[in-house]
C-alpha cells in the first residue's frame, strides 16, 4: 500500500490517501481536509463510502456510471487513466461519472472527457471546464492544473 499526499493550489486543502493497486483497479482510504470540513473516504470497486466528520455519511454506488469523481480529489481522476491505459496515448475517451460534491455529499452525474495530449499528460474536461492532469510514474495525478499538486 502506497501513500499519496496532495495540497490545494486554489484554496487551503490537503488530501492524504493510502492507495492499493491490483492491476488496473484501485482501492483507497483517505482524508481530505478543507477550511471548514474533514472528509474521510473509502474507495472499493463499485462503492465509495464517505463521511464528513461530525456531520453526515453516505455510501455511493456506481449505478451505471463508469467511475466516481470526488470534488477536490486528484486521486479519483486517476481511475479512468489506470483502467483504460490512457498514459499509453490514443484517442480521447468520454465517461459518465458519479460526481460527489464536498462537503454536501450531493451526488450527480457528470459527463467527462479524458484526452491524452503528451507523455504523462491528460486534458480533462467537463462542460466548459478544462484542466491538464500530469501523472507520475505510479500513474497517479502529480499535478491537477489550478487545483492540486502532489507532495513528496
Amino acid at each position: 500500500m502506497a501513500k499519496a499526499v496532495w495540497r490545494g493550489l486554489d484554496a487551503p486543502r490537503l488530501e492524504i490517501a493510502h492507495v492499493e493497486r491490483a492491476g488496473r483497479e484501485l482501492r483507497a482510504a483517505g482524508t481530505q481536509i478543507g477550511v471548514a470540513y474533514e472528509l474521510r473516504y473509502e474507495l472499493e470497486p463499485g462503492v465509495l463510502r464517505l463521511e464528513v466528520v461530525g456531520e453526515r455519511t453516505r455510501e455511493v454506488g456506481l449505478e451505471g456510471a463508469d467511475f466516481f469523481d470526488l470534488a477536490f480529489s486528484p486521486l479519483l481522476n486517476s481511475l479512468p487513466v489506470l483502467r483504460d491505459g490512457l498514459l499509453d496515448g490514443g484517442p480521447a475517451r468520454d465517461y459518465l461519472m458519479r460526481w460527489i460534491d464536498v462537503p454536501s455529499l450531493e451526488v450527480s452525474e457528470s459527463a467527462q472527457r479524458y484526452e491524452p495530449v503528451a507523455a504523462r499528460t491528460i486534458r480533462f474536461s467537463t462542460g466548459d471546464f478544462t484542466a491538464l492532469l500530469e501523472f507520475g510514474a505510479d500513474e497517479l495525478v502529480e499535478r491537477y492544473e489550478g487545483l492540486a499538486e502532489r507532495l513528496r
